[in-house]
């Protein structure tokens, strides 16, 4: 029988590591090819590995909760395919040696002779873990405790991080923001070794700290990691970008008869719906051509003008969280393709079945707050945007209409639509201009159009 090491996969250019947050097998366990064996978590998404080969789990190298490398060996998998014969299979000949110290993700517990497809530096891994930290309850990966022995910061510094990891683990970007905050002078954490202060401090820990008023009745419930990376990421795009929110009314009654009309056979032709988000997007995309000031994002004093032009849209999940899948290249989808897409990333998201690739690189984002009957929100830029649109829910409403025999009241279909916009780079004549030429587009829809 072959020995398959199932490793961490790659997920996505920029994420390096992912947290174990849940051992879906046991050793012990037969697990199927492409059944899931674990879950993770990055600060982008959470997800799951699935084993490439059939076989009974052996062994986890590394326990629930603690930080994952791309590329780590993560379990060892006992097999009888033939084609598991590859790069991962171990070579049952050769010495093979694993401490359970493994499981606390220590690199020196690998025999890195009968283990290549992991490499480890040994001056690196005694550098990394040679600062002695005093005792704490708080867990760092190998990684964040290289840093914060790199930069020099004392146990008091680190345990002072506010971790947007599971359990409230410190991940590297943490760590990293703790230090682009304290190298521009905006921390106050006093260290009492130093008697240096450092100014991070978490977003959400000020508020909790600041609101913090509890009764004998009250209920105390701690965010969960996505619920916490939330909080940051919306406080930090309050600070950071000066809102401001414009609003438009918009007749869309051709665009509701149109989709009546061909919604039953679209559903019939394609497999799934079609909703007004995918409308919603393209008009968006037109508009984003017409105005590509409002396809920008912000680095200090320099703007950065997006050639591409990559749709967010808000979506709620079933835990009640929020998360932005991007359509990439919106502006080159025909409505077919934007349909298929909104609902794919849509469905996927709801699963919890969304890559990395699949929340980066926005250049603005649509939220749909009409789903839940609301007719009108000023939303937060989701940072490094500089633009994020809202759309009300549609009503009847009597309104005046001109005719060429004068004017009358009908009964039309009505919509709000609202835009947040950061004024460091979007003033009120373009922010305005914008939002009216989106309304603009929807209301010139063409009842007969085809799809």
């Amino acid at each position: 029988m072959a020995q398959y090491r199932l490793l961490l996969p790659k997920m996505g250019e920029s994420v390096a590591e992912a947290t174990i947050t849940k051992w879906l097998k046991q050793p012990g366990d037969f697990v199927k090819a492409d059944e899931s064996v674990l879950e993770i978590a990055t600060d982008k998404v959470d997800s799951e590995v699935p084993s490439p080969v059939s076989g009974k789990i052996i062994k986890h190298l590394f326990s629930e909760d603690s930080v994952a490398q791309v590329g780590d060996m993560i379990a060892l998998i006992e097999t009888n395919e033939p084609d598991a014969k590859n790069k991962n299979a171990v070579d049952e000949t050769a010495p093979f040696t694993l401490k359970e110290s493994v499981i606390d993700n220590t690199p020196s517990a690998i025999n890195e002779e009968a283990l290549p497809a992991i490499s480890f530096l040994q001056k690196d891994a005694e550098k990394a873990f040679s600062v002695e930290f005093k005792a704490t309850s708080k867990f760092y990966s190998p990684l964040v405790r290289s840093i914060a022995m790199e930069e020099g910061l004392t146990q008091q510094q680190l345990d002072q991080i506010t971790g947007s990891g599971a359990e409230g683990r410190v991940t590297k970007q943490d760590i990293l923001d703790y230090l682009q905050a304290a190298s521009n002078g905006n921390s106050k954490v006093e260290d009492s070794e130093t008697g240096s202060a450092n100014s991070y401090s978490s977003p959400v820990s000020k508020l909790v700290v600041n609101s913090a008023s509890l009764s004998g009745n009250d209920e105390i419930i701690e965010m969960d990691r996505m619920r916490r990376i939330i909080a940051d990421h919306m406080v930090m795009s309050t600070r950071v970008a000066p809102h401001v929110t414009s609003f438009v009314e918009a007749d869309v009654t051709n665009l509701v008869k149109w989709r009546e009309r061909v919604k039953n056979s679209f559903e019939k032709r394609e497999g799934e719906k079609i909703t007004y988000t995918p409308v919603f997007i393209e008009a968006i995309a037109k508009a984003l051509k017409d105005m590509p000031m409002v396809n920008v994002s912000v680095s200090g004093n320099q703007i950065i003008k997006k050639r591409d032009i990559n749709i967010g849209m808000a979506t709620s999940l079933p835990s009640g969280n929020l998360i932005v899948p991007v359509i990439k290249n919106a502006d080159q989808l025909n409505l077919v393709g934007l349909a298929k897409a909104v609902n794919d990333l849509a469905g996927r998201a709801r699963v919890n079945k969304l890559q990395p690739d699949d929340v980066k690189d926005g250049t603005f984002t649509l939220t749909n707050i009409g789903m839940f009957g609301n007719i009108m929100g000023t939303p937060i830029i989701n940072q490094p945007q500089v633009a994020i649109m809202a759309v009300g829910v549609i009503k009847k409403k009597p309104a005046v209409m001109e005719t060429e025999f004068g004017d009358v009241i009908a009964i039309r279909h009505m919509m709000y639509i609202s835009m947040s916009y950061d004024h460091r780079v979007v003033d009120g004549g373009l922010g305005g201009s914008f939002i009216r030429k989106v309304a603009d587009y929807l209301e010139a829809w063409d009842g007969d159009r085809e799809i």
